[in-house]
């Protein structure tokens, strides 16, 4: 399919605009309804494997832990979000910007569709691949994670599959992390880099988390003893970031790229790992020049991700 240039999806769209209210529960829990939501569907950004604490429920939201608290998100509507125990504040002062949803991704989409675009000006023209998983993946946003629980959770990543990566950060959390009571249930905070450190190689690997463990403590070492500075990391062009984080033990360009996309917002990476190899051999053949995706590779590489995982890249 060759997306044209007056196609809805590929337009600027500026700053979204948000009606924001409080309201409660049948039981009394307080909620945030955000009506005017664009570009943001929480199945695509919850199960795209960027994060990994958060749960489908039973009405098709998620619910988990995130910047050390419980919250549950659910859209009944593709514009409409709700966020359960939480209010106006909240959403203006942590949700709104965790979510992405000060980020414009309607224009980012334009900024994707120019950098491809054929000699005649027209975006896709050359690739009918991106322009398709950019309309399956339209509501993937990228989250604006803590950047420790970034760094730590793809550590743990390593040559693993979701749901056992899952199993061991909720296992770590539970036993080293600080509790949370919500709605008469106990959850967990990720832990602390100094808890990771007084519970030691040994008490890691407790928590099977096999030969990442010596990886972890490294990590959580470095971060407890300040030798690494995420302030420096996030002022650092990307090329600077992705070297002090390979100074970890364990940590590979991989690890790094994912952590600089999803714990640090840089943009410009573009993590490969088995399912990024498998799009690239399917459908770049000859190479894919991700330095043309610029600033936006790492939102490119969402889309190619989930387009190829749940769709099979049948376009």
């Amino acid at each position: 399919m060759i997306i044209g240039q007056n196609d809805q999806l590929f337009r600027a769209g500026g700053a979204d605009r948000f009606a924001v209210s409080e309201g409660r529960r049948a039981d009394g829990t307080p909620y945030v309804r955000v009506d005017g939501v664009k570009d943001f569907l929480i199945w695509q950004t919850f199960d795209c494997g960027q994060c990994f604490r958060f749960d489908p429920t039973e009405d098709g939201g998620f619910d988990g832990v995130a910047l050390g608290r419980y919250v549950r998100f659910s859209q009944p509507s593709p514009d409409r979000l709700e966020i359960t125990g939480s209010d106006v504040a909240d959403f203006e002062n942590i949700w709104k910007h965790y979510l992405a949803l000060d980020d414009d991704y309607a224009s980012i989409r334009v900024g994707i569709a120019e950098s491809t675009a054929d000699a005649a000006g027209r975006p896709w023209a050359p690739d009918p691949v991106m322009g398709e998983a950019m309309r399956c993946g339209s509501g993937i946003r990228i989250l604006h994670q803590e950047p420790w629980e970034t760094l730590c959770s793809f550590i743990v990543s390593q040559n693993n599959n979701i749901p056992r990566i899952k199993k061991i950060i909720a296992a770590m959390s539970e036993k080293y992390g600080e509790p949370l009571n919500a709605g008469g249930e106990t959850y967990y905070a990720f832990p602390t880099a100094e808890a990771l450190v007084d519970a030691g190689v040994g008490g890691l690997a407790e928590l099977k988390t096999g030969f990442r463990a010596k990886y972890i403590y490294d990590a959580a070492y470095r971060t407890a003893s300040g030798m690494l500075d995420f302030d420096e990391i996030r002022r650092a062009d990307y090329g600077t970031a992705e070297k002090i984080l390979c100074g970890i033990k364990g940590v590979g360009p991989k690890v790094a790229a994912c952590t600089l996309l999803f714990g640090f917002g840089k943009t410009e990476a573009f993590p490969i790992d088995v399912w990024m190899k498998r799009v690239l051999a399917k459908y770049y053949p000859d190479g894919l020049d991700v330095g043309r995706l610029g600033k936006y590779a790492g939102i490119a590489q969402q889309y190619l991700f989930y387009y190829e995982r749940y769709f099979g890249g049948e376009i």
